[in-house]
């Protein structure tokens, strides 16, 4: 792949489930290095399809998805899971092996590399996730559901994906807990190179840490930018009823006053009324 172009593309996609359920309806996206994307938007509004799309977990109904040059149509799955990895919401959905190094493990040996190589990429992926070598010989089940969490991303990352992509991963999760998680993708995204996608309802961790929006309905992409150009849209997000922090919904009621309507913090509120206001 040309490094100027980017790593995944998606052209025309459309995706309808067994049921009949049109999911997606011509989505057209390309993502490129250092992205850190968020997916929003109401739930059945596509997001979380179009995410199993880019990794070859579903397969387009017509359309397009490339990654990294290939053709997710025709490209076995074996392939697609080295370019994109997806941690599913519940972690316990993929986790099911005995402990957790053989569940590290899992992927790599699954790809037919040799044992040598597995056991390198284990101590590699447990160490970017911050795990120690004592949790390898306990049950994943045993675990709370962060650390639960942390397997399960670094039986992902011991594929060596360019792409993570991790669905809700604040949902159940404090907010200590929530920061502890988004620290750690952004770590991936800033320090290891690893383009970041999360799927997620939750606005003020948006605000927080994504560099970039991508807001569906009705399985359609209906706005794409920076969260400070997403949330500047209240009437398109209550198309897709998707509620801004309150920070913003506050600076948008007090517009007259100066404020911009994509205000995504506290700080950048006390900003703008030292600016305008004394």
């Amino acid at each position: 792949m040309n490094e100027n172009s980017p790593f995944i593309s998606v052209h025309d996609l459309t995706y309808t489930y067994e049921d009949g359920t049109l999911a997606l309806r011509g989505v057209n996206l390309t993502i490129s290095e250092g992205e850190f994307i968020a997916f929003i938007g109401q739930n059945g509004s596509g997001k979380t399809t179009l995410a199993k799309c880019l990794n070859g977990l579903f397969k387009p109904t017509s359309g397009k998805v490339m990654v990294d040059g290939l053709d997710s149509i025709i490209t076995p799955i074996v392939q697609m899971v080295k370019r994109v990895g997806y941690v599913f919401q519940n972690p316990d959905h993929q986790l099911f092996n005995n402990n957790c190094q053989d569940e590290i493990a899992y992927g790599p040996r699954n790809i037919g590399l040799e044992e040598e190589e597995v056991q390198i990429r284990v101590v590699e992926a447990a160490k970017v996730v911050g795990l120690d070598k004592a949790y390898f010989i306990e049950h994943p089940f045993f675990l709370n559901k962060g650390l639960r969490q942390r397997v399960a991303i670094a039986s992902i990352l011991a594929l060596k994906p360019k792409v993570i992509i991790v669905d809700e991963p604040t949902t159940g999760q404090d907010i200590r807990q929530s920061l502890e998680i988004m620290d750690f993708l952004k770590d991936l995204n800033e320090n290891y190179g690893h383009i970041v996608i999360f799927v997620t309802h939750d606005m003020p961790i948006v605000s927080h840490y994504a560099k970039r929006v991508i807001m569906m309905g009705s399985g359609q992409i209906i706005a794409d930018g920076s969260p400070a150009e997403v949330y500047a849209q209240p009437e398109l997000l209550a198309k897709a009823f998707v509620e801004p922090p309150q920070i913003t919904q506050l600076a948008q009621a007090l517009g007259n006053k100066g404020f911009l309507p994509g205000t995504l913090s506290v700080e950048d509120m006390v900003t703008q009324y030292e600016k305008n206001c004394l």
